[in-house]
């Protein structure tokens, strides 16, 4: 299937700024130990903390100071299915307790994870942006290993 045969998402304009804006929320989440959705309340009510998570995305220039449905979707998503994500990493992260890993590839692998497993984005277009996310926020090793882990994971979700 061609990028042009790709539906057309309705519920943002802008997926790779959605993408990186539910990483963002769900890092600080995990940081601050808050749920996700407590702090995407928060941000719906604070157009310049939303602004602020375009601050040092180099993909996308400022935006608006709301949230998308995407970006609530992505972030609603891996909070309400956290055991199945984190079921699916483990199984694949060889060796690697999900409270174990660095928290910005156990944020990465989480929204992958659950955008892998319950949208219909392109798996290449998801990986393509976890790896992506892992080379600008984690260490020189998390590229490769995030890659491996979330193809071992499209591989098993399209077989089952």
């Amino acid at each position: 299937m061609g990028e042009q045969d790709t539906p057309r998402r309705t519920d943002t304009d802008e997926p790779v700024r959605a993408r990186h804006r539910a990483l963002l929320i769900l890092f600080q989440a995990d940081v601050r130990t808050l749920p996700p959705t407590r702090l995407l309340d928060e941000l719906g009510r604070d157009a310049d903390a939303v602004r602020l998570l375009d601050e040092h995305d180099d993909d996308c220039p400022p935006g608006p100071g709301t949230l998308d449905a995407f970006t609530k979707s992505l972030v609603r998503g891996v909070e309400d299915d956290r055991d199945e994500v984190d079921g699916l990493i483990e199984m694949f992260a060889r060796d690697w307790k999900i409270d174990r890993m660095p928290v910005a590839d156990r944020c990465i692998l989480r929204l992958a994870t659950w955008e892998l497993a319950h949208e219909s984005t392109p798996p290449a277009v998801v990986i393509d942006e976890a790896i992506r996310a892992a080379r600008a926020l984690s260490t020189d090793e998390s590229p490769r290993w995030v890659n491996g882990v979330l193809e071992a994971i499209r591989a098993h979700l399209a077989s089952t």
